[in-house]
């Protein structure tokens, strides 16, 4: 039950991560902004994989909203579990 506790927790950390990530793609800040770094640097191990999957739809990179829902089920399920 801790186990699925803190897996909860690391799921909304990636989705708030993916979504600072999304809000910054659509400002474009400069490439030396530390918070758009982290993002990157947290995100990309999941979302890459993922945009390997999906092509862009439209020139929509689908990979985010893919990754979101799959931590929302990820986490439906674990609360179910503990």
């Amino acid at each position: 039950m801790l186990i699925a506790g803190l897996l909860i927790y690391v799921l909304y950390a990636l989705i708030i991560a993916v979504l600072v990530r999304v809000a910054f793609s659509w400002v474009s800040p400069s490439p030396t902004n530390a918070v758009s770094r982290l993002a990157v640097q947290i995100t990309e191990p999941v979302l890459g994989p993922v945009r390997r999957w999906i092509p862009p739809v439209s020139g929509l990179d689908l990979s985010p909203l893919v990754v979101t829902l799959g931590a929302y089920f990820l986490i439906a399920a674990l609360r179910n579990i503990g």
